[in-house]
């Protein structure tokens, strides 16, 4: 999916950039609002990240200049600019959604998630996580590899959930930390390299098929074997 970042701090664009190639985005990128507003104009982008304080063009003018031209794709406003009216005035202009800086990347990209997507529902949560012969009894805590049960820590425990509900999906590096560790955690901590090894002694060791793959310069992700479902939900 290819979104439109238009932001001007470079340590932002950098962050957000690798973070969403990193989760298979397609991330083009506009360092003023008028450079944004023709970019939008000029392709079919299906999210637009918007900044506020631009240079050459603000961005609430580059959001109203969009919907009055006739662009639809989704806006997501991300901006320091944190006041009530602030909100307020930037949906109306035609926002679809509005976040303050400083952000968590997880819920950035939860928002992106919620506006792209087609359809609607509630989601029910599984109780029951399943891929080949490992299950995940969410309720219990309770964690058995072909019928033997595994004791895990709990960020083993969080690791282990946020890969069973991506079966089949690479799972940033950066999405893992602010998701089990939290987003104030140093990005270039070996932490994760840590926990994946301990997860794979304790579900991988010892058995015929490996389900925890390393995707190298691009994250982990668990993989049931050929000729099985990635469907990894059990209600």
């Amino acid at each position: 999916m290819n979104i439109l970042l238009v932001e001007d701090d470079e340590r932002i664009v950098e962050f957000l950039k690798r973070g969403l190639t990193a989760e298979s985005y397609v991330v083009d990128v506009a360092k003023d609002g008028r450079k944004g507003y023709d970019m939008a104009r000029a392709s079919d982008y299906r999210m637009i990240i918007l900044d506020l304080m631009l240079p050459k063009m603000h961005g609430k003018e580059v959001c109203q200049e969009l919907r009055v031209a006739g662009v639809r794709a989704p806006i997501l406003m991300l901006t320091a600019m944190d006041s009530l009216e602030d909100v307020v005035a930037g949906l109306r202009l035609g926002a679809d959604d509005y976040m303050t800086k400083p952000f968590a990347f997880s819920e950035l990209l939860a928002r992106i998630e919620a506006l792209t997507r087609r359809g609607g529902g509630v989601e029910v949560k599984p109780r029951e996580l399943r891929v080949h012969d490992l299950v995940f009894d969410r309720d219990g805590l309770v964690v058995t590899r072909a019928g033997q049960a595994i004791e895990l820590t709990s960020k083993e425990l969080a690791l282990l959930e946020l890969l069973m509900t991506s079966v089949g999906k690479v799972i940033s590096r950066t999405r893992i930390l602010e998701n089990v560790w939290g987003a104030t955690i140093d990005p270039l901590t070996n932490i994760i390299d840590v926990y994946i090894r301990r997860l794979r002694a304790k579900i991988d060791d010892g058995y015929d098929v490996p389900l925890i793959k390393t995707i190298r310069g691009r994250g982990y992700k668990m993989q049931a074997p050929e000729g099985e479902s990635n469907a990894a939900a059990s209600c």
